[in-house]
């Protein structure tokens, strides 16, 4: 009961710090969030409202990162498996304890798609200050790469541009 009340306060201060980075002007540039063990970060123009995890619907003959589709505050959203879908492989099985800190990550409504990302932690807020280093993305690495970026203590982020996810073939190409 106590992680739940502590992953509701999480929620709470990601919200409203969101939302005060939205009016006060840019003091972070992006969500952090962890997906089967790597960083992400989703940049706050581009990303959308933060989910709990919704069971999905099921939708047949689709690709194995297309879990579904859920509905979210009254729209229907389809549902992909962030780590499936970049790792090119077949959705982890989350434990319990791991699907409560899952999250539904939708995308921005300006880019025009219903969909929401299924990640397994927020980790944040990030600013450019956050970090120490800056590359650009590996060469042979996705389209929707952006840069990647590492702290002081050595963690390294990957940037993700979610309006290049967005309009990537495969990603839009959910049949099987």
């Amino acid at each position: 009961m106590a992680n739940r009340e502590a992953l509701r306060e999480l929620q709470s201060r990601l919200a409203s710090r969101l939302q005060a980075a939205r009016t006060e002007g840019v003091q972070a540039a992006w969500l952090a969030v962890e997906s089967a063990g790597k960083k992400y970060l989703f940049p706050l123009t581009q990303a959308g409202e933060i989910f709990p995890y919704a069971a999905t619907q099921p939708v047949p003959y689709t690709q194995e990162w297309f879990l579904g589709v859920a509905n979210l505050r009254g729209g229907l959203f389809g549902v992909v498996d962030l780590a499936s879908y970049v790792a090119g492989k077949a959705p982890q099985q989350r434990s319990d304890a791991l699907r409560a800190e899952s999250r539904l990550v939708a995308l921005n409504a300006l880019l025009e798609i219903n969909c929401a990302l299924l990640i397994d932690r927020l980790a944040g807020l990030r600013s450019l200050e956050a970090f120490t280093a800056s590359t650009e993305a590996p060469p042979g690495s996705p389209d929707y790469f952006g840069s990647a970026y590492s702290e002081a203590d050595g963690t390294h982020w990957q940037e993700i541009n979610l309006q290049a996810l967005s309009q990537q073939p495969q990603f839009l190409s959910i049949s099987a």
